[in-house]
Formats: C-alpha cells, sequence, structure tokens
C-alpha cells in the first residue's frame, strides 16, 4: 500500500520535514534534484542536450539544481526561467546563484531561441496551481510546447495539473516521465491528470515517515505486495467456511449480469453462490454454472418469507444484476435492502431503481457497497455528468459521507470512498477492460471477499485491484482487443495465486 497525497497534504509534509524536524529544505531539494537528473541522463544519453524550464518557485528551483547536476554530467544545459528571478523563493535565488558558479546563465523564455534538446525539464508549476494558468505563466506553457524535445520530464507533477483534482487547469504539460517526491500525488493518479504523467517515479527526497504520518493522508492504493490480504484458506474446511453468496438479478432474457456476477463470486473464493433469478433462465445457469444453486422466483416477485430466509441465510447479496428497471426490480430492491443483515452489494439495475425511487436510500445500512460508473453516480447524485468527472474523488467522497456507505465510483482509475473516510484510488487495469458486463464481474468479485469475511472498504479496494489485475493479465493471455468480461472472472481464479508466489519468492 501506498499513500497518495494531496497538494496541501504535500506542502505540510515539507513543512513539518523543515521546521518540526529541522531537515534544512536546500537538503531535501538537492536529494528530489538528483532524481530528477538520474532520469534527465539516462533519457538524454551521453552528452545529450537539456532544457530546464523553471518557474519561480521551489519547482523552479529544483529543476535549477538539476540543470546544474546535469552540466556536471557532461550535458550542454539551457536554463530558461518564466520571469524575473529577483521574485523568485529564496531557495530559487540560491539555486541560481550556485548555477551561476558552475557557468549555468538562464534567461527569460521570451529571448530565448530553442537548439537541439534531447531532453525538456518541466519545473515550472508544483503541487501549489490551485487556479487557471493564466498571463505570463499561460505563454510560458505554450512556448514550452513548442520546444522538440525527445523526452519531457516533470519536476514533482505535469505543469498545468491540478494536484488535488487531476484537472487540467489551462495549458498543461504532456509529461514522458515525472519524477515526483516522497507520495504519489491525488491529481497523478486519477484522469485526466494520470494521462499527462507519461511513466511515473515516486522518488525518495528525504521526508520522514513522522512527517507522512502528521498530515493524515486518506488515500491510499495497492500493489501486488497488498495480495496477503486476501483471506486465508485453511486445510481443514468445507464450503460454508468460505461463505454463501447470494446473487439476486437476472430477470428474462437478462441472464448474462447475474452469471457474470455469480462466476466472479466463485472464482474469488466463495464457498457457494446462489442465483435468485426467473423461471426461464435456469437451463441458462445450469448449463453455464452448474456449480451454483439457481432459485427460481416468478415476475411478481419472490415470496416475503422466502427471500427473507434467503438474506439471512446468506453472507453476502449482490443485488442488481440483470434485474430490469420496472417496478417489480424496485420492489426486490426494498426487500432485499429492508431485509439483509448480511452486506449488500447494489449494482447495475438496482442502482437505477436507487436513482429513481431515492426513498431507498432510507434503507441503507452500514454495510452497503455501490459500483456506480459515471453516469450512474450522476443519477445518483442528481448532478450533472460533467460535474462527476471533473472531481471523482469529491463526489464519491460526499455521496459514501452523506449515507454512511462505501462508494465504488468505476472510471479507469477507480475510486473507493469508505464510510470512516478512507480513500483508494485504484492503479490496476488496462483499456481490454471496457467491454459490457465488466462491472457485474466487479460486482460478484466484492460479494466473494465480503462472503469471505472481509470487511466492507477493505473488501471493495482489493477487489477493484484485484479486478484490474486480472484485467491485465486477461489482455497479456488473449490481446487488448479480445478480451470478454468472462475472462475477467476467469483469471480471477489463476492471477492471484501467481501473485502470492511472486510476492513470498521475493520475500
Amino acid at each position: 500500500m501506498r499513500y497518495l497525497v494531496s497538494g496541501s497534504q504535500m506542502k505540510e509534509i515539507d513543512r513539518y520535514t523543515i521546521e518540526e524536524i529541522g531537515i534544512p529544505s536546500m537538503v531535501l531539494m538537492e536529494r528530489a534534484a538528483m532524481a530528477v537528473a538520474a532520469e534527465a541522463h539516462q533519457a538524454a544519453g551521453p552528452g545529450g542536450p537539456v532544457i530546464a524550464a523553471a518557474g519561480l518557485g521551489n519547482n523552479g528551483a529544483d529543476a535549477v539544481a538539476a540543470a546544474r547536476m546535469l552540466k556536471e554530467m557532461g550535458h550542454p544545459v539551457s536554463l530558461i526561467l518564466a520571469g524575473d528571478p529577483d521574485r523568485g523563493t529564496e531557495e530559487l535565488k540560491m539555486q541560481l546563484k550556485i548555477a551561476g558558479s558552475l557557468g549555468i546563465h538562464p534567461e527569460h523564455f521570451r529571448d530565448f531561441i530553442p537548439g537541439p534538446c534531447r531532453v525538456l525539464i518541466d519545473g515550472v508549476f508544483g503541487v501549489g496551481l490551485n487556479r487557471p494558468v493564466e498571463g505570463n505563466y499561460k505563454d510560458f506553457l505554450h512556448f514550452l510546447s513548442t520546444v522538440r524535445s525527445q523526452t519531457v520530464i516533470a519536476v514533482d507533477l505535469p505543469s498545468g495539473i491540478s494536484a488535488d483534482t487531476g484537472a487540467v487547469m489551462g495549458p498543461a504539460v504532456k509529461a514522458d516521465i515525472t519524477v515526483t517526491f516522497g507520495c504519489e500525488k491525488i491529481g497523478t493518479a486519477v484522469y485526466p491528470g494520470k494521462s499527462f504523467c507519461g511513466r511515473l517515479v515516486i522518488a525518495d527526497a528525504g521526508f520522514p515517515k513522522a512527517a507522512v504520518a502528521a498530515a493524515a493522508p486518506a488515500a491510499f492504493t495497492y500493489g501486488k505486495e497488498d495480495i496477503c490480504m486476501l483471506p486465508s484458506r485453511p486445510a481443514r474446511s468445507h464450503k460454508g467456511t468460505f461463505g454463501k453468496v447470494l446473487v439476486a438479478g437476472g430477470r428474462k432474457h437478462m441472464a448474462g449480469a447475474a452469471f457474470l456476477a455469480a462466476r466472479a463470486a466463485y472464482r474469488m473464493g466463495a464457498g457457494l453462490v446462489q442465483i435468485l433469478s426467473t423461471e426461464e433462465n435456469r437451463e441458462i445457469f445450469q448449463t453455464l454454472l452448474p456449480e451454483a444453486v439457481m432459485i427460481p422466483w416468478e415476475e411478481a416477485g419472490p415470496e416475503t418469507e422466502a427471500l427473507e430466509r434467503l438474506c439471512r441465510e446468506a453472507s453476502a447479496v449482490v443485488l442488481g444484476p440483470g434485474l430490469g428497471r420496472d417496478e417489480q426490480a424496485a420492489s426486490l430492491v426494498k426487500a432485499v435492502l429492508s431485509t439483509a443483515c448480511s452486506p449488500v452489494v447494489l449494482d447495475a439495475d438496482g442502482l437505477y431503481a436507487l436513482s429513481v425511487y431515492q426513498e431507498l436510500t432510507g434503507y441503507f445500512t452500514e454495510n452497503i457497497v455501490i459500483t456506480p460508473h459515471m453516469l450512474e453516480m450522476a443519477r445518483l447524485a442528481h448532478v450533472s455528468l460533467e460535474a462527476i468527472q471533473a472531481d471523482p474523488v469529491k463526489a464519491a467522497a460526499a455521496y459514501a459521507d452523506q449515507y454512511g456507505i462505501t462508494c465504488v465510483l468505476k472510471d479507469a482509475a477507480t475510486v473507493v470512498a469508505g464510510r470512516s473516510g478512507s480513500l483508494y484510488i485504484n492503479s490496476s487495469g488496462c483499456p481490454a477492460m471496457a467491454k459490457g458486463g465488466s462491472g457485474d464481474v466487479l460486482a460478484g468479485v466484492i460479494g466473494g471477499l465480503l462472503a469471505q469475511g472481509m470487511e466492507d472498504e477493505q473488501a471493495a479496494a482489493l477487489g477493484v485491484f484485484l479486478h484490474g489485475m486480472a484485467g491485465e493479465a486477461a489482455a497479456s493471455a488473449l490481446g487488448d482487443r479480445a478480451v470478454l468480461a468472462r475472462d475477467l472472472a476467469d483469471f480471477l481464479g489463476v492471477f492471484p495465486n501467481d501473485i502470492e508466489k511472486e510476492v513470498s519468492h521475493n520475500e
């Protein structure tokens, strides 16, 4: 697990390190610049020319220090500034003085005529950008877009990108490599900011763990090493050991979604999966997934007593895949939400019912996990799609906090907001997963983990991560275009074990 921080949290880490712990800012700056210089040196090749573009803050000072180091490595270096250096920070002035002593003299970008360039270092803005880029800086970033270079390396994050939301704040630098310091920023983990970062390098600039803890970052992401959190499978066990998942969905002619959720729950390790669906789907389920128990119900809905028993016996319920969008579907959603004592994953048509009949939120308990995509989230929150896309972290967190539930907001970088205030931003997955049915698989994955006893927030976050990892594995085996949703479920069955072996070997 690694933390993701906002711009203000990173500033607090920096302040705490300097003022409370006593590590001088110039020491941190030298380490940061060394990391940037190392990447630039490798990208430029022997003697490759470098242009360093610096703003007037400490991000610019990092770029100046890196330029000085690169000259010592034998690179021809040009240094361009956004404005009057007398208006810069004290650290920038000091770095410029050191650079000048070594024969590196800056030019204003308006007077600079670019020559050959292998690497362009972007040190214009750091984590403090909180308003649209305008005026002189806007001209500077436009100028940088005209510089021909083989590789663009951003210092901390690409200039023009918000560290908090990933929003593009006007003209922005599109980097091939981003060297960020201490902790990854939220703005580099979500889109559109993530698409401007290129390869992300997290460099150790010397921030102590105490400084990170003092900033109290709530956002995090998982890596392969976190697979160890999967529920154990003791030798002396039986199907009841690993829980029972009830998938409620799959109306007439809509069996596919429920099948995918049920298959994924089994692949994720659930001991038994039951599918509550219409009789017309029996042959489909028994053919495609004979391991599942098919429980029929009439179009008018299952009997109240029978439904209560099913919900009471289930370790987790996946509600909504292929459920339909009529009044009967909404009635079933109400009945399950008002009856189930176990965790409920509310997905697909279940979310549609929620958006139409908002009073259903009155049946929410703390063990509810919702899994909307962007448009479904807009319907639930009664705001525009553009508002959700502008800040998905804020949207998911606000809904989770309002109702005391866990919200899985699906996107290329899925956000999981927990009722306790935790924020998970996913880093796994690939475009091969952009196929119908992928969301149904995710609902089944989370349901399978919940059935095995994981807490809802952890099950949601780890489920999203494993779902993405299975997508990557399926794409590697089948190709980006050929992956189907059922493949995601099937690769869940082998990929976690492969990761466990790899982590164990590395340890």
